[in-house]
């Protein structure tokens, strides 16, 4: 039996403080790294910038540590560790050469095991600009499936190692995002706020790409908010000319088959003639589809420079001879280059730049190759990055809030920094994307949950520290599954909720239990509404408490709204508005499309971890009407729809409630009758929307979609189904000019509107076929207690438990702020950042024309904020906390249409009041005591 009990969860908050610090080891020193470590280039002459690279995933075919390592080398050929060996090695021996690096996680693993001697050598060649970071972040993140403020930590971790290491020359000016599958423009958005000069990738859909190669137009100026005044969030944008790999007949890899350049006369099958005018007309022809007279070339791919030395020595002959041809009047220059650098010439062309304002989903590399099914792969995982990004705010606010004893205390030694690395290696684009091996999954998950095992006792340790109690607290981590043996056997038992919002919220909390009656207190001692019923059947079957169960329900209503069931069919059949008065019809059913499996004629390209493909437009149901059974009761109602042995659903409506909730259950998803399937829900509405749709980027901005079209290309549509689906994050709608309907999700999930007045979401896949594009391995997910195939369940927020009585003088509430902050604002971020130091975001979560009420500028007090916390100052930073926000200066992109408004600028009486406008994310340090 489950109880599920109503209760006010306690009010959280926090403090802050900071003074300037150095933000690196070199201050006063004038570096020549970044734009001044730049080789000279040729006015006259076409520049091939070649930009040697290696692309290092942070787990995919083998997990991060084996590719470190260069183990299971029988799965794929990598080590990481030997191809920063073997650069350093190579860069020593011609001041010539440059090398950039991207991912953090790799090289601070490499760089913690190197000598004193070795650091010295690699900060040289990092200040003379000779290696370079670009991105910068922990890893590369995905951008369909990774929620903003994830992205931002994950940002901030890499990119503070790089700043506290190297210093300046640390900081990476421009963002490198060579290979997620599709680019979304709230990431420009805080690529633009974090400081970048500008951003670089290698994929888009082949359709853009070929209408962009016309007119010259992949180099461009992404104005990535509708809400933030340019330039806030403009972003210089180049698509790179060859994914990310090198012309071909250029790859000089030991990975690579293509010849050396043989430059001895004296020996065999000398080919210098032929290398420099294969070399020149590749560029030449290149040059043609890009605007100014230089142009990159990326010289390396996947787990390149093992032996660097391969690449360099034919490099080195390639610059050599290209640009002997300059004495006789040849005009093409090559030269070692990075992507700043190539950069830098491109801004000083001072030419004008094509505008952008969509975002580049969905992406597809060929007719019926659309890369929309990792929106959903592996959905259990993507829900358990969501809840481990929820804990570890908690954990970071709870280590700020109990001080130094939340590191050690009673419960002995906790950490949030195991959790911060979790979390930002699973926000790698072959990660919470689902487009990794299945070992690679566990490994990703097994990282999470050991990261949430080190914060648990940090955060006992500070409850402990807050409520003057050390009696030992218990986290129930599979209430999803109404699993919790503490509430299960035992007669009294006390909750704490721990509220990591600003403000205060009123969360129904559901429990586990074995007994059929139970009172509730608040911390007050006055009695919280609470509900005994069963669990669902797709759970367990319990039949001591079938009493409560009535059929056919025709309806459950509270205060605000009215839901209606068809009594024929058991499905939803209207929702009604209580206060607006407004109704809307409304179906929901679940359905499946076959994927196609790439065995008959008709169907090359199957369905896979990265690539929908349907074989039909039209789905099947899972059945045209639902078994019913409904709950009434003080706290909550319920309708539990069963329309398969392996998918039902709990339709759930709580009292005093402006939402209705939405659980299922899915799976094992069968497939004995040998067919893939890809498993939607669809809402059915009477709503107009003329094939018009909205969903969110990374759990910010809304976008507007509409059906078979792209706002900045002509679109010839060839999957009318999967052509049609876009990533959502955290939530979407349809509306016309009197209804709206949001589904706001718990994951992120693929879905579109492919008729009017609908909206469906991917909610679960099991393919049986790769889909040929690097994994070598079906999404057919099992798991040791399913092993005919994983199921799905909505997972439950966090709590924690004490047995038995409390000490009478255990403190039962606590609130860190002096008072909830205004509904636009969010505490994003609240973290130690050092022993006397905090990190503090705050952001305007609503966009410009949102609201009437709450889409203008609002000013907070950063004194008034916390209610323990001394704060002795405060500084300003960018978004990824790793520049002082007044010396942060950008290039200045001329876009070809479109005004540069002047940001208006509000007159600040304090440095501790704070003016947010809307969407605007605002980063601090604050000194503390």
């Amino acid at each position: 039996m489950a109880a599920r009990c109503l209760h006010l969860a306690a009010l959280l908050s926090f403090f802050s403080g900071a003074l300037p610090f150095p933000l690196g080891p070199e201050a006063g020193k004038s570096p020549t790294c970044g734009y001044e470590s730049c080789h000279a280039t040729q006015p006259d002459m076409l520049n091939v910038h070649l930009v040697p690279h290696t692309h290092d995933d942070v787990g995919w075919l083998k997990t991060v540590d084996q590719y470190f390592y260069g183990d299971r080398n029988d799965i794929q050929h990598a080590g990481v560790q030997y191809i920063l060996d073997s650069v350093v090695d190579q860069l020593l021996k011609n001041p010539d050469r440059r090398f950039i690096y991207v991912e953090t996680a790799f090289f601070y693993r490499w760089w913690r095991q190197q000598s004193s001697s070795m650091k010295q050598t690699v900060k040289q060649l990092v200040e003379e600009g000779r290696l370079e970071f670009v991105n910068g972040g922990w890893c590369m993140s995905d951008e369909a499936t990774t929620h903003y403020s994830s992205v931002i930590d994950q940002m901030t971790l890499g990119l503070r190692f790089l700043n506290e290491t190297f210093g300046l020359c640390g900081r990476p000016r421009v963002a490198w995002h060579i290979d997620p599958f599709g680019h979304a423009r709230e990431h420009a958005s805080m690529f633009a706020q974090m400081g970048y000069d500008g951003f670089f990738f290698g994929r888009l859909d082949y359709q853009d790409r070929s209408q962009r190669m016309a007119t010259k137009d992949q180099e461009l100026l992404w104005r990535a908010s509708e809400s933030l005044t340019p330039p806030m969030a403009d972003l210089f944008t180049g698509i790179l000319p060859n994914g990310y790999n090198p012309p071909d007949g250029f790859c000089w890899d030991q990975s690579c088959d293509d010849p050396p350049i043989r430059d001895d006369p004296e020996l065999e099958d000398y080919n210098v003639d032929d290398v420099v005018n294969r070399f020149v007309a590749i560029a030449k022809s290149q040059s043609m589809v890009y605007k100014t007279n230089h142009i990159i070339m990326t010289m390396g791919s996947d787990f390149q420079y093992e032996n660097a030395n391969l690449w360099y020595k034919n490099l080195d002959k390639l610059i050599r001879y290209v640009n002997a041809e300059q004495a006789g009047g040849g005009k093409v220059n090559v030269l070692y280059s990075t992507p700043s650098c190539y950069l830098q010439e491109l801004h000083r062309a001072n030419s004008t730049w094509a505008l952008k304002t969509d975002d580049f989903f969905p992406y597809a590399d060929a007719a019926h190759d659309f890369w929309t099914g990792y929106f959903t792969s592996r959905p259990a995982l993507k829900r358990y990055e969501r809840i481990s990004n929820s804990n570890l705010q908690t954990c970071n606010q709870l280590e700020v809030l109990g001080g130094p004893d939340s590191r050690k205390g009673p419960f002995g030694e906790g950490d949030s920094q195991t959790l911060k690395e979790a979390m930002a290696v699973a926000q790698h684009h072959d990660a919470v994307s689902g487009t990794e091996k299945q070992h690679v999954a566990n490994d990703y998950a097994r990282r999470l949950a050991d990261g949430w095992q080190r914060c648990q006792v940090l955060v006992s340790n500070s409850l402990a520290a807050l409520s003057g109690s050390t009696a030992e607290r218990i986290y129930c981590d599979n209430l999803n599954i109404s699993v919790c043996p503490l509430t299960e056997a035992s007669k009294k038992f006390s909750v704490n909720v721990y509220n990591p919002l600003a403000r205060p919220v009123s969360h129904p909390v559901r429990l586990p239990v074995n007994g059929s009656s139970y009172e509730v207190t608040d911390a007050n001692g006055k009695p919280v509404d609470c509900q005994v019923l069963p669990v669902s059947s797709s759970t367990k079957e319990d039949p001591h408490l079938q009493d409560p169960l009535l059929q056919d329900p025709h309806s459950i209503q509270n205060k605000f709204l009215r839901v209606t069931f068809d009594p024929d069919t058991g499905l939803l059949s209207g929702l009604s508005n209580l206060e607006t008065k407004q109704s809307v019809k409304l179906s929901q059913n679940f359905y499946w499309y076959n994927a196609s499996d790439g065995n008959d004629a008709l169907s090359i390209q199957p369905s896979g971890a990265y690539i929908f493909r349907p074989n039909s437009s039209t789905p099947f149901t899972i059945s045209r009407s639902a078994k019913t059974e409904s709950i009434q009761g003080v706290v909550v109602q319920e309708v539990r729809q069963v329309f398969s042995p392996w998918a039902s659903q709990v339709v759930r409506l709580y009292a005093g409630r402006r939402e209705l909730e939405l659980e299922w259950t899915l799976g094992p998803v069968p497939i004995g009758d040998a067919l893939g399937k890809e498993v939607i829900t669809r809402f059915d509405t009477g709503i107009r929307t003329s094939e018009y749709f909205y969903t969110d980027s990374n759990g910010r901005e809304m976008l507007r979609r509409r059906k078979d079209f792209r706002p900045s290309w002509t679109l010839r549509q060839s999957e009318p189904i999967a052509g049609n689906y876009y990533p959502i994050n955290s939530r979407a709608f349809i509306k016309d000019e009197e209804d709206q309907l949001t589904v706001v999700t718990d994951r992120s999930q693929g879905g579109g509107s492919i008729h009017n007045g609908s909206l469906e979401i991917m909610l679960h896949r099991r393919l049986l076929y790769d889909d040929v594009r690097g994994v070598v391995e079906p999404l057919n997910e099992t798991s040791d207690i399913f092993p005919e195939g994983l199921v799905q369940v909505v997972l439950q927020p966090l709590l924690s438990f004490t047995e038995g009585e409390l000490h009478p003088d255990t403190r039962l509430e606590f609130s860190g702020l002096q008072a909830a902050l205004p509904p636009a604002v969010h505490l994003l971020t609240l973290t130690q950042w050092d022993e006397d130091s905090l990190l503090l975001r705050l952001e305007h979560q609503f966009q410009k024309g949102e609201s009437k009420v709450n889409s203008e500028p609002v000013t907070v007090n950063l004194q008034k904020m916390f209610s323990t916390l001394k704060l002795l100052g405060v500084s300003e930073m960018n978004l990824s906390a790793n520049q002082w926000k007044d010396e942060m200066k950008r290039f200045d992109w001329t876009p070809q249409t479109g005004e540069k408004p002047l940001l208006k600028e509000f007159p600040q009486r304090s440095v501790w009041e704070v003016t947010l406008r809307p969407m605007e994310i605002r980063t601090f340090l604050l000194r503390v005591r």
